[in-house]
């Protein structure tokens, strides 16, 4: 249920960081630790799994957002979580064949 702006002692401006202000340019991190670092806790905090989610509602969206200063990896196991970091001038630039012969199957073109 909405409530007026009166009803509150303050406001505050909705104020997010940018990639750059929150990750270390040499990590990757998972979206729930992306979340804690909105929240200015440390990746590894410890949270209960109702703040947990709250952080990812928060965080998703957050990373779609900023997704063109941002690199994403693959999993580092089958069953793990995807990685996220800052994009930086290091980061090797995707090779568009590789698209193409990995669409095709047999690596022809």
């Amino acid at each position: 249920m909405p409530e007026p702006k009166s009803a509150f002692d303050a406001t505050y401006p909705c104020d997010f960081y940018e990639p750059a202000e929150l990750f270390e340019p040499d990590q990757m991190y998972t979206v729930p630790e992306i979340g804690r670092l909105l929240q200015g806790l440390e990746p590894d905090a410890e949270v209960d799994p109702d703040t947990e989610a709250v952080l990812v509602d928060w965080a998703v969206p957050w990373v779609m957002v900023h997704a063109e200063e941002m690199v994403v990896a693959e999993p580092l196991t089958e069953d793990g979580p995807g990685y996220y970091g800052l994009a930086t001038d290091a980061d090797p630039e995707p090779d568009p064949d590789a698209d193409a012969e990995a669409d095709d199957g047999d690596g022809s073109a």
